[in-house]
């Protein structure tokens, strides 16, 4: 719900903005999300679970990825759209902040809190070095995730 509530913040100064929700229908909530969407005609596409590669080339159509949740440890949706290049918004919330460093390689906002989120939606559209730099950041810092480099930190701990 918050990331619709986002939208809606932000169309006012983005009136062709689009949001894509991606991930299967988990719960009812998705039912408040759907009425909400409704009843303030928002551009807003639900996707369902993709594929790897359908989530690639969402990707490629993409400028921000936000991420709204209430709780989460180290989520893969994050790690991924940091992988693909994707500037990352996040809520501060249960490890995220050990994933993402606010300014660095990623935004980070209190949880539930639009007006932040939509802030700073807005600061990274208007500057295109702050984008580049923390989608760059974003990719050094997911680097150290691959099984190349984790396999060999295994290695060093168990000998």
């Amino acid at each position: 719900l918050m990331a619709v509530k986002v939208l809606k913040l932000i169309i006012d100064k983005y009136p062709n903005a689009e949001l894509v929700m991606i991930g299967p229908k988990k719960d009812d909530s998705f039912d408040e999300v759907k009425d909400f969407v409704d009843k303030f005609n928002l551009n807003v596409i639900f996707t369902g679970k993709l594929t790897k590669e359908e989530w690639v080339e969402l990707s490629k159509k993409s400028n921000i990825f936000i991420n709204t949740t209430h709780f989460d440890n180290t989520p893969v949706s994050v790690i991924e759209a940091m992988a693909l290049g994707l500037p990352v918004i996040s809520t501060n919330v249960g490890g995220i902040p050990y994933l993402i460093k606010n300014n660095e390689n990623g935004l980070l906002v209190d949880d539930n809190d639009i007006e932040k989120m939509a802030e700073q939606i807005d600061k990274i559209i208007a500057d295109n070095h702050l984008s580049e730099r923390i989608a760059f950041e974003a990719l050094e810092t997911v680097k150290e995730f691959d099984w190349k480099v984790v396999k060999n930190e295994w290695f060093k701990l168990l000998q």
